[in-house]
This record gives C-alpha cells, sequence and structure tokens, in this order.
C-alpha cells in the first residue's frame, strides 16, 4: 500500500508538471514550454541523480571516518547492512552537537550514512542501531533517488509558477488573453506550486513511515527506533537548529522543528514523531 500510494502520488507530480507546460503553451500560443521544461527536469534530475550525495555532504562539511576512527559505529552499519544483504555503505559524520543522522546516494551500491558527531554522544548503542537501520532502510528502497525526482519536479512547477505571476504583473500575453484564461493563470501562478508543494511532503512522510517499518524489522526491535525518535525530538524541540530547507526531508527528525512542534501534518516533512512512535509499538507486538 505504501509503494502504490507513494507511486500514485509520483504520477501526479508527473501529470501536474505536463498539465501547467501544456496550459503556458496554449497561453502563449507556443508548442516549445512544455518540451522545454521537459528537457530541464530531465536535466536537474540527471545532475541530481550523479551529483546530489556530494552536494549534501559538502553542505554538512561531512567527514568520512574510518574504522579504526569509530569502530563501534561501523559494527553496527556492518552487522546491519549483512542482515539486509545490501553493500556496506561510506561512512560520514557530520561536525554537528544536534543528534541527527541521514542517508544519501543514489543506490545501495553508491551510498553513505551520515551521523552526527551528537548522536554519538546522546544515544545509546540499541537506539543507535534503530536510527542505522532506519537510514538504511531509506538506502535499500531507493528513497533518495524518490525524493530527488519529486524535488525537481515540485521545483520546476514552482518556477513555473513564479514565470507566470511575473509574465502577469508585466502585462505578458495581452489583456483579452489574459481575461479568457484568467482561472487557469491562477491556478498555474498559486494553486500548482501549492499542490506540487504538498504532494512532495505527501511522499516525504509516506517514505518516513516506509523507512520507520524497514529499520524495525531490520533490528528485530522497533522499540528501540521508537525511543531514539522520542530522545531526538526532545532534543530538537529544546535545541533546534536551522538547516537548509530543501534538505529537512533527509533527517531522520527535522532539526529545526523548535518548541512549537512540527505543526499540521500536511505543511511537514515528517510525520509526527507521536504517530511514528504509536506504529513502531504496534510493529514491535507483531514481530
Amino acid at each position: 500500500m505504501n509503494y502504490f500510494k507513494t507511486g500514485l502520488l509520483m504520477a501526479t507530480l508527473t501529470a501536474l508538471l505536463v498539465f501547467v507546460g501544456h496550459f503556458i503553451d496554449i497561453h502563449y500560443k507556443t508548442n516549445s514550454f512544455a518540451l522545454m521544461f521537459l528537457l530541464i527536469g530531465l536535466g536537474m534530475n540527471f545532475v541530481s541523480y550523479w551529483f546530489s550525495d556530494k552536494i549534501i555532504l559538502a553542505l554538512y562539511k561531512a567527514k568520512p571516518v574510518t574504522e579504526a576512527q569509530a569502530p563501534e559505529l561501523f559494527n553496527i552499519i556492518r552487522r546491519l547492512s549483512q542482515r539486509a544483504n545490501m553493500p556496506m555503505p561510506k561512512v560520514y559524520v557530520v561536525p554537528m552537537e544536534a543528534p541527527n543522522a541521514f542517508a544519501t546516494g543514489r543506490n545501495p551500491s553508491h551510498a553513505a550514512v551520515c551521523v552526527t558527531e551528537g548522536i554519538l554522544h546522546l544515544l545509546p548503542e540499541r537506539e543507535l542501531e534503530g536510527v542505522l537501520a532506519h537510514e538504511l532502510s531509506h538506502v535499500r528502497h531507493y528513497d533518495t533517488l524518490i525524493m530527488t525526482f519529486c524535488a525537481a519536479i515540485a521545483g520546476i512547477i514552482s518556477f513555473l509558477g513564479r514565470m507566470a505571476l511575473w509574465s502577469a504583473l508585466l502585462g505578458g500575453g495581452g489583456r483579452s488573453r489574459r481575461d479568457d484564461n484568467a482561472l487557469g493563470m491562477l491556478f498555474v501562478m498559486i494553486l500548482a506550486p501549492f499542490l506540487a508543494l504538498m504532494i512532495q511532503l505527501a511522499i516525504s512522510r509516506s517514505r518516513e513511515y516506509r523507512a520507520d517499518e524497514g529499520g524495525g524489522r531490520l533490528t528485530g526491535n522497533p522499540d528501540s527506533l521508537a525511543d531514539a525518535l522520542l530522545r531526538l525530538e526532545e532534543y530538537s524541540r529544546r535545541a533546534p537548529v536551522q538547516v537548509v530547507p530543501a534538505t529537512q526531508h533527509l533527517f531522520i527528525v527535522n532539526p529545526a522543528v523548535g518548541k512549537r512542534g512540527g505543526g499540521l501534518d500536511l505543511f511537514s516533512t515528517h510525520p509526527a514523531t507521536a504517530k511514528r512512535v504509536a506504529r513502531l509499538r504496534e510493529l514491535a507486538h507483531l514481530i
């Protein structure tokens, strides 16, 4: 069901992009916008697919570590990787006191698992294992590739909306044409970017639930991940850290959540921690 939901949302996002491009073609009586932005979208996905991991690692100044430098961390990741029948990922540590973790890479053979210095100091081994199993589950299910695709498509739709807005403000397209397509242009300028963002966030939340389940099954102890999520959530509320908004979905918990919490699920990259924990507690009774 989770795979079906993700596939349906991705198809809807793609269809939304095609519709927006087609409408702009009709509005400006051209045949080039849809094709042009399709090519831009493919280009963005190509760059993201091959280089997004390097960009993310550089952005957070992640440093590769050796087994000699972090033997316990390597032991946990190697044990989980073997259990999941997947290659051992590269291991990085981010010089950040806020406890968190994320995974990146285009596929299981080219993946990296990153932990912050803070999480190594905060979590006991059983909870750290739950977090790492969650991140390996992201890698195993190609979530980085899925979210890169969604971010690229949503970004193109948002750009098209801004372009249409500036065109309208500057009087592009002629008055009669603007009057005839007022509702359509309103959709392109405002509703389409909003819908694209909502779909992107829904897919992100769906993949978090799937990674929680996969991580819980991989360790055989979903309660350890549930306990870790509660501990990490408490820290992020007490000492939020501002990160690049476009990367918030990568982290196991949103590091910028703050005292006000994550707000409505609809506008969040992550499901509410209470809901994630409840699902993990239920899973613990089933395995």
